[in-house]
Parts: C-alpha cells; sequence; structure tokens
C-alpha cells in the first residue's frame, strides 16, 4: 500500500468508526505503529483535526467537520477527473455540466501552481473525437492503472514509454516508441505514438497496453499528429 493509499485509508476508518487506536489502524493498514503515528502527524499538517485521548480505552477521533486543507490529488488524478467529464461531454451523455464544470475548477485552483503548469501541458495532448458507430466493441477491457502515471512522465518530459500491446487476434508484442497524443473516441482511449521502427504513427488501444514504464534513458521531440477532421483538441471543448 502506498502512503498515499494508506493515509486514504486512515481518514475513511476514522470517519466509518468515530474512533479507533493506532494498533488497529495499523492491523487495517498493513503498517507498524511507528509508521502510523507518522502517517497522523502528516494527516494533522495537512489540515485534518484528528484528537488523541490518552488512558485506558481512549484512541482516535477525527472531528466530523475536518477537511484537509492541502490539495492532495496528483496531476494524473486530477487530469482524469477532467477528461472523463470532457468524454462525457463529447459523448453528449454528461449531466449537470455547469456544475461538473464548476468543481473541477475549483480543483484546479486549489493546485499549486507548478501542478496547474504540468496539468495544462498534459492536457495540450489529449483529443477528442466520435467513434465509428461500426467498430466492434465486443472485447474492450479494462486499463492498466499505472497508465496515466507513466503517461504524465512520457509526456511531459517527453521521454519514450515502453509496454507490452495485445493485438485484436490477442498476439503479443513489446513496444518502445514516442507518445505524442492521447486519443478519446468513447468509450475507447488510444495512445497515439511515432513507432520509431515503422517511421510512422501508430493508435494503440489503451485498454491492450500491459506493463507500461518510462523509458527515461530516451527522449524524443514533438511531431504534428494528423488526426482526422472530426478529431478535436480538449481545449475546444472546454467552456
Amino acid at each position: 500500500m502506498t502512503v498515499r493509499l494508506r493515509h486514504d485509508a486512515i481518514v475513511r476508518s476514522l470517519r466509518r468508526n468515530g474512533t479507533s487506536t493506532i494498533d488497529k489502524l495499523a492491523e487495517e493498514v498493513g503498517a507498524s505503529r511507528r509508521t502510523v503515528l507518522r502517517d497522523i502527524s502528516t494527516l494533522r499538517d495537512e489540515g485534518f483535526v484528528i484528537h488523541s485521548d490518552v488512558g485506558r480505552g481512549g484512541g482516535l477521533q477525527l472531528d466530523p467537520l475536518s477537511m484537509q486543507t492541502t490539495a492532495r490529488l496528483s496531476v494524473p488524478e486530477v487530469f482524469a477527473l477532467l477528461i472523463s467529464v470532457a468524454a462525457m461531454r463529447a459523448g453528449g451523455n454528461l449531466p449537470f455540466s455547469d456544475l461538473a464544470d464548476t468543481g473541477l475548477a475549483k480543483i484546479e485552483k486549489a493546485l499549486p501552481s507548478e501542478k496547474v503548469r504540468d496539468l495544462r501541458a498534459f492536457l495540450a495532448c489529449l483529443h477528442i473525437g466520435q467513434l465509428s458507430p461500426l467498430q466492434n466493441l465486443s472485447d474492450v477491457g479494462k486499463m492498466d492503472s499505472e497508465l496515466l502515471t507513466v503517461f504524465e512522465i512520457c509526456f511531459l518530459k517527453q521521454h519514450y514509454i515502453h509496454f507490452e500491446y495485445r493485438d485484436a487476434k490477442g498476439r503479443k508484442t513489446k513496444r518502445e516508441v514516442e507518445p505524442q497524443a492521447m486519443l478519446i473516441l468513447p468509450p475507447l482511449w488510444y495512445l497515439v505514438a511515432w513507432d520509431p521502427t515503422r517511421c510512422d504513427f501508430r493508435h494503440f488501444r489503451m485498454d491492450r497496453i500491459s506493463s507500461p514504464v518510462a523509458v527515461d534513458t530516451r527522449s524524443f521531440r514533438r511531431r504534428h499528429v494528423p488526426f482526422e477532421d472530426d478529431v478535436c483538441p480538449y481545449s475546444d471543448l472546454v467552456p
């Protein structure tokens, strides 16, 4: 369990149970007492009001009105929220779109300036279009949860990405390419990359990509991607 997931699990447990102990929390998150004590200290620094009762029968209590004062969302997490809304808007099935936009604007304002800069650079690589009604969707799978984190590194630092790819016939190959853009054709998501072994652009369905790794020893230059006329940048969909 990562530090972020452990912190989230501790907050959820305190909200759910009202009162807990260090030993019980340590057992729940699979960490030592010392680690949980450090986690509690960090959570307090982030704005959570956590009371400690000493003595027999005492424990930890989270103030029910307590909320963090420091934005803890990562760039890929905010990016995932934004593109999910954009994909729904492109598909014409986003109810309460005004409220969604207002909420996302508040999240962006809470981010540190360096994260906002990275987020906007990340979003500049995103394009949205419409999927052909003839596309077969019977084999759509789940995307690797590590993809966006690796994409952030590769797109912002212009590093090659290495991954395993499974084609429509189930054949697996290893690829090392230059990630140039992300394309959403709801409900399919694609990595658009320049493949140096084929000297051409290739579209890789993200649900067929596994074991993605950023190759920090190889960098590339930006290329103009020749999208179809019905594909537009994410920025064109932002009110």
